[in-house]
């Protein structure tokens, strides 16, 4: 049995910048969070039969990896060449839908408990890029390149992605009293909306490609404001970054329509008369959760949610990134389910790799 941990994320600036319609022509940036909000993946090898099982919202039993309906379980299967013989179970802390990267932690999550069970351990960065290449490449998902990175580095930290795509990666080096400072003034209410973000990031992705200047222009505005951002945090100017948190939401609704809706635009200005300085709604927007910033009269904002139906997300940062919590596993019973596969990854069987 192999579980691991793999946190959610809060974007701070740039979102939007690293789908590849933009970033093949700009470049993208991004600032993000990791919180310790979790992704939980259990994977085993039966002991009894060579089923797959699949549980999520939804249970699966198949026979074979090719009949398996969930999309990210399946080809993380296909990545490694397993037909059969495996169970995944996840539990989520917080629901799918709500744009704080979910599915992505789901499958940087699998994919390091199957680098495990392989005895293969994977960097942050290899986990990101074989996330990014199932999703991007393979399902040809409308999304970018931010979830897998934050999935599986954590961490208060800048994504610089270049124009054919490769990423740097920089963790952000900021003094516990800066980092408690910038904790302590996010907060988060569940606006108890959740929506499938393909539809919104599709028609960006569209609009993009076909060059729409309010979209483009937008998306270079706000890969700008992230840059600018980033620089406030790391000099400790917090409220500058709450005020360009106003200034990003602005041009992020113009992005698409489904991005806000009259209710999320009540509930804004309602935390901005309570004393929020800016804010934004998680994810590509339509729901999920709206994120303030606020560095005075935190007791009113969170009565004036709660009276609007709002409930507040309690959370820290998460600096750990992606990682194996626990991990016991049949060394026997696994590997003659590998023997029966005969497969073979990076020109090596995978019993010779056990053997080692």
């Amino acid at each position: 049995m192999i579980i691991t941990r793999t946190p959610f994320r809060v974007t701070l600036g740039g979102g939007g910048t690293d789908l590849p319609s933009f970033y093949n022509q700009y470049g993208g940036f991004i600032l993000a969070v990791a919180i310790d909000k979790y992704m939980f993946l259990n994977v085993n090898t039966p002991i009894l039969d060579d089923k797959i099982r699949v549980r999520y919202t939804q249970s699966e039993l198949v026979d074979h990896t090719d009949e398996v309906q969930h999309t990210l379980a399946r080809e993380a299967l296909r990545y490694f060449g397993i037909t059969n013989g495996v169970e995944i179970v996840s539990i989520a802390d917080i629901p799918a839908g709500t744009g704080l990267g979910s599915s992505s932690s789901y499958l940087v999550g699998l994919l390091n408990a199957m680098h495990t069970l392989m005895h293969d351990q994977a960097s942050p960065q290899k986990l990101a890029e074989e996330a990014c290449h199932i999703e991007l490449d393979v399902l040809k998902k409308p999304i970018g390149k931010q979830d897998q990175y934050m999935a599986a580095f954590g961490g208060l930290t800048a994504l610089e992605i270049g124009r054919n795509g490769k990423v740097n990666v920089t963790r952000m080096g900021l003094s516990v009293d800066l980092l408690e400072a910038l904790e302590h003034n996010i907060v988060m209410f569940y606006t108890h909306d959740i929506r499938d973000a393909s539809e919104i990031l599709r028609k960006q992705d569209s609009a993009t490609k076909g060059k729409e200047k309010t979209v483009v222009g937008s998306l270079r505005e706000i890969k700008d404001i992230g840059i600018e951002i980033c620089s406030c945090i790391s000099k400790g100017n917090l409220r500058r970054f709450g005020e360009l948190m106003d200034v990003h939401w602005q041009l992020k609704k113009r992005l698409s329509k489904g991005i806000t809706n009259p209710q999320i635009d009540a509930w804004y200005e309602l935390a901005k008369r309570n004393g929020a300085i800016g804010g934004k709604i998680s994810g590509a927007g339509g729901g999920g959760f709206l994120m303030l910033y606020c560095e005075e009269k935190k007791a009113q904002i969170r009565e004036a949610m709660r009276k609007a139906g709002l409930r507040e997300l309690n959370f820290r940062f998460d600096f750990e990134g992606s990682k194996v919590v626990f991990d016991v596993v049949s060394r026997d019973g696994r590997l003659a389910h590998i023997q029966r596969q005969n497969h073979q990854v990076s020109g090596l069987s995978l019993v010779a790799k056990l053997a080692r």
